[in-house]
């Protein structure tokens, strides 16, 4: 583990301390239980929750079930268990899924790779029941897009028609199209980007160039190279304010494989992520007991990676969820204000310039044709000042 610093770890409740000492812990003569003055008044529901919440009750299951500790109850034990079991049959079924998403695009020849699911499970912990996913995360290229969607609806999937659109700003400010088919109960993202923009990341033909093929699986099932692995799974987890600790399990397991870590600096220094690759070996390391690589500690050093690290903590003490909506408004506003300190200063610029270009929300300030919707960027300004006028007025009215 790093020590340059550590963390203030007593604002977190003795139930998430459990968990963390449980999920950093390798073998089990090293978890770290306390006294039994310690576990009176345990909250084991609270305890519970955080491991669903966390999404890691599979790695928590495989621990406590070999403890023989008098002091986790036996409903904590079979309630964990029932939890891991109904997640071995989820990834069985997401992974035959997986294989017919395969087989269809490989046959119409659309390039595929798999970005989560089984196959992040088995890449990074040799075992499918070890990890939780709720859906399939496949990147094909954005011309393939239209030929995909017309495959996955004739399999019976429905799509998610919540993407709005104007001058096309879907294909840089959006990353992916959700599909769900009603009778498998089954989700794919279909993605074109790693994350939405405005954002630098490697074009699709540079990671099919460096893909991997997984070898957990019969049919050809393409996966990211590892130094692209680290590059999604740190952007991805950024942007979710690291609120789930499976996000860092999965970073502690992919920093033991054999990744080229000059190659990483060099990925992350040319999208413009050095800062985030550097918030997310310091919360692995200070959380979760990972040995950050002698080639990225000089990441972890810097003041303003570390206050991003700091300011992630937000997320995992309130338990965060960023998938409910509404999102409480404090929350909110945390949120947003965060997703701009993780920017560098070339990515804040393009963010401020992509503020005017048109959004979607425009239209129905000063409805237009559409034939005429290239008007809405030089009506952006006036767009802004008639947005920020309206909502006055009803500030004022409330």
């Amino acid at each position: 583990m790093n020590n340059h610093f550590n963390f203030e770890l007593t604002q977190f409740p003795k139930e998430m301390k459990l968990l963390l000492s449980l999920l950093k812990t390798e073998r089990k003569e090293e978890i770290l239980f306390w006294n039994e003055d310690w576990f009176q008044n345990f909250d084991w529901k609270l305890f519970l929750d955080l491991a669903v919440h966390h999404r890691v009750f599979p790695i928590l299951y495989q621990k406590v079930k070999s403890l023989e500790n008098e002091h986790i109850p036996s409903f904590v034990i079979q309630f964990l268990q029932k939890e891991y079991q109904k997640n071995v049959f989820r990834m069985l079924q997401l992974t035959g899924e997986m294989e017919v998403v395969a087989k269809l695009f490989g046959f119409h020849q659309i390039r595929t790779i798999f970005l989560k699911g089984p196959n992040l499970a088995a890449d990074l912990y040799d075992n499918l029941s070890l990890r939780t996913s709720a859906d399939l995360d496949v990147l094909i290229p954005i011309e393939n897009l239209q030929k995909a969607e017309e495959l996955l609806l004739n399999q019976g999937y429905t799509k998610d028609e919540y993407i709005q659109t104007v001058l096309n700003d879907w294909k840089w400010r959006h990353h992916h199209f959700t599909f769900f088919h009603p009778v498998k109960q089954i989700k794919v993202e279909l993605h074109w980007r790693f994350n939405p923009g405005p954002a630098w990341e490697p074009k699709f033909n540079e990671l099919w160039n460096r893909r991997r093929r997984s070898s957990f699986s019969k049919y050809p099932i393409y996966i990211l190279g590892l130094e692209d692995l680290f590059l999604f799974l740190v952007t991805h987890g950024a942007r979710h304010g690291w609120s789930r600790l499976r996000w860092l399990m999965d970073i502690r397991e992919l920093i033991k494989k054999n990744i080229d870590w000059n190659k990483t600096i060099q990925l992350l220094k040319k999208n413009h992520y050095l800062q985030i690759g550097g918030q997310a070996l310091i919360l692995v390391s200070q959380l979760l007991n990972a040995e950050v690589p002698n080639e990225m500690k000089k990441l972890i050093i810097e003041i303003q990676t570390r206050r991003l690290a700091y300011d992630a903590l937000f997320y995992i003490k309130q338990m965060v969820n960023l998938h409910h909506y509404p999102l409480p408004e404090k929350v909110a506003q945390y949120h947003k204000r965060h997703l701009i300190t993780l920017m560098s200063k070339t990515q804040k610029t393009f963010f401020a310039l992509s503020l005017l270009f048109p959004y979607p929300e425009d239209v129905k300030v000063i409805p237009l044709p559409k034939y005429l919707h290239f008007l809405y960027i030089p009506l952006r300004p006036i767009i802004l000042i008639l947005k920020k006028t309206r909502k006055r007025a009803v500030t004022r009215r409330v």
